[in-house]
């Protein structure tokens, strides 16, 4: 991985990373009332109001069990942390915690559900721990079953919440060491939702954002996010080619990736605007491109491996 996480003893001595930082970490309390707010934006007059309604509530109900059940603090006690992917779901020990805060989530969404979201919560709720961690390891793997895709959405919001917490506890320092193998994640290794290019201080940066633990990291621009080709990429719209949400192709590859514009837009937000501009995934798939990404509010059982 070409971003390595500094040791707390190597952080003062780095100073590049300060000045164009190749990785951004997440702050969960304003990740998750920007996303739910946004949600709700984004639900008026749209065809699939009802699921981006859905989605508003479990950003709410994340934000709600990072309130009142939050991660301890001494999660990262006593370990050695490695310094690429340092918090890897391939090989990290979850801690009990995630269990119970899906416990606390789906209690919080259950009330007011509709029949069909009731009766995957309480099959959820029904579930032994042990089996959870089996849908846990699938589900992370991307391993999905038919019977796991109408319960992914739940399983990863609370997995997504306990790594954003994790992430909040390991040294923020990091060095660019170089710019490949830029695609998952350099914290959890996961894949990204989609990439948003900044405004403000990193204006025209275009930063990649975890799907799982909600940090971000710069990837060029004019190149593909899956394969690093700049040779053959576009980018498509619904509407105007200056739009805020574009999806950006690779003829190389044959993959693609949502791409938002801060400064078209200020108030996109990485999964929330991927998840309303569905539609610009369904005309991408039928010119035969693949999405490279994951947002946890789209899941399907065709991604079974």
């Amino acid at each position: 991985m070409a971003i390595r996480i500094l040791p707390e003893a190597e952080i003062q001595k780095a100073t590049d990373s300060y000045q164009r930082p190749a990785l951004l970490f997440s702050n969960p309390k304003n990740i998750y009332s920007r996303r739910a707010a946004r949600l709700k934006a984004l639900a008026e007059n749209h065809p699939l109001a009802d699921y981006l309604n859905f989605a508003a509530a479990v950003a709410e109900a994340q934000l709600d069990v990072l309130n009142t059940l939050p991660l301890a603090k001494d999660q990262l006690a006593n370990q050695t942390l490695a310094q690429y992917v340092p918090l890897n779901t391939a090989t990290w020990q979850r801690d009990p915690y995630w269990i119970k805060a899906l416990h606390a989530l789906l209690a919080r969404l259950k009330m007011g559900a509709n029949e069909t979201v009731k009766d995957v919560i309480e099959s959820l709720e029904q579930c032994s721990d042990d089996a959870l961690e089996q849908m846990a390891d699938a589900l992370l793997a991307q391993n999905l079953s038919e019977q796991l895709a109408d319960k992914a959405v739940f399983l990863w919001a609370a997995l997504s919440l306990y790594w954003a917490q994790l992430t909040e506890q390991i040294p923020h320092g990091h060095n660019l060491e170089n710019t490949q193998q830029l695609h998952h994640c350099p914290v959890c290794g996961s894949a990204p939702v989609s990439s948003l290019v900044h405004f403000g201080a990193s204006q025209g940066l275009r930063y990649l954002h975890c799907s799982l633990c909600e940090s971000e990291w710069n990837v060029m621009r004019a190149q593909c996010t899956n394969c690093a080709q700049d040779g053959n990429v576009s980018y498509w719209t619904l509407d105007n080619e200056m739009a805020a949400v574009r999806a950006e192709s690779c003829g190389d590859c044959n993959s693609y990736l949502k791409i938002l514009f801060q400064e078209k837009d200020h108030n996109v937000e990485p999964v929330a605007d991927d998840l309303a501009a569905i539609f610009l995934d369904i005309e991408l798939e039928e010119k035969g491109f693949a999405r490279s990404g994951q947002n946890p509010f789209m899941f399907s059982a065709a991604d079974t491996k």
